[in-house]
């Protein structure tokens, strides 16, 4: 049974209005109308339900600085979230390149087709041929209107081999392509030289990839983070090297169990990190944010458990 769209697009005025009704306190309309013109109501509406136990009314002294307060903290939560990304995505690469460069004792082992899995159609009839992708990416950037310093400089002073070597053609590519180069390769045992540094399986490794692949893009978009289901869920890691997470905190479902991720990564990547501090600042810093959205687990009598009890945040 088809059912027709009928909402009528509404004046600024008139949203505040809406909201009001709906029981929402706004002690400065003028200043909600400049947030409304500024972010938009649609947008804004990503933050309402969790104040509202029954739909479309919003519980009793919820106030509109209280959904700024928690659309501000998620904008600073994704800040956060996208440097760290930023971060493990250069180690990732940096680990690629190195150890296939190494094993291989080949500056150019990008263009050895051998070192890759066979082309295949997955179920959607996609093609996927890791190899061929990548040779595409190198052939764009050395046929570029304006290439980038570093091809132009091989480019001038080198005809053989055709292409640059990996440490260059690796800086072309976006965390999603590392993601599928690295899902690309053939053998098993040059996956795990490049999962060990992160203390993780390849398997876990792989899903993780995808994963940030799937986080870094929400936060570039400027979509929001928290209270969100991960429809691209980070495999669990069931047999750490070192400091985890306990029991009740594994919703890999949730962000949290994400932002556990990005901390185990990064202990690796980075080890003097600043993560645990920086969470704990932004939790801080807005204290009538409900963080237990982002998937911190409570005890039988609601009260959150301490994530910074937890040997991995300590």
């Amino acid at each position: 049974m088809s059912k027709v769209y009928n909402k009528i697009p509404l004046s600024f005025t008139n949203q505040i209005s809406l909201l009001k009704s709906r029981n929402l306190v706004i002690d400065n309309e003028s200043l909600a109308l400049s947030y409304l013109q500024e972010i938009s109501y649609y947008r804004l509406s990503a933050y309402f339900l969790p104040y509202q136990e029954t739909k479309d009314t919003f519980e009793k002294d919820t106030t509109f600085d209280q959904i700024i307060e928690t659309y501000s903290f998620d904008r600073e939560l994704r800040l956060l979230v996208f440097d760290c990304i930023e971060r493990i995505e250069v180690a990732i690469r940096t680990q690629l390149v190195y150890q296939m460069s190494l094993h291989y004792n080949d500056s150019h082992w990008q263009d050895n087709q051998n070192l890759f899995i066979s082309p295949y159609y997955n179920k959607i009839g996609n093609l996927v041929n890791p190899f061929a992708d990548f040779q595409t990416i190198i052939s764009k950037a050395k046929t570029a209107r304006t290439p980038e310093t570093f091809i132009k400089h091989y480019k001038l002073n080198y005809t053989k081999p055709a292409n640059p070597p990996s440490w260059m053609c690796f800086e072309l590519l976006t965390i999603g392509e590392l993601s599928r180069i690295y899902r690309g390769l053939k053998n098993n045992a040059d996956k795990k030289r490049i999962a060990d540094f992160f203390d993780v399986h390849p398997t876990v490794f792989t899903s993780w990839l995808h994963t940030l692949t799937y986080v870094r893009n929400i936060c570039a978009h400027h979509n929001r983070l928290w209270n969100r289901d991960l429809a691209i869920e980070p495999e669990k890691l069931l047999k750490p090297k070192g400091n985890w997470i306990s029991i009740p905190f594994e919703n890999n479902k949730r962000v949290f169990y994400f932002l556990c991720v990005l901390k185990y990564m990064l202990l690796r990547a980075n080890p003097n990190n600043k993560m645990s501090q920086k969470v704990e600042n932004l939790f801080t810093k807005y204290p009538n944010v409900p963080i237990k959205f982002l998937g911190i687990p409570s005890d039988d009598e609601d009260n959150l458990l301490n994530w910074q009890n937890e040997p991995l945040w300590k």
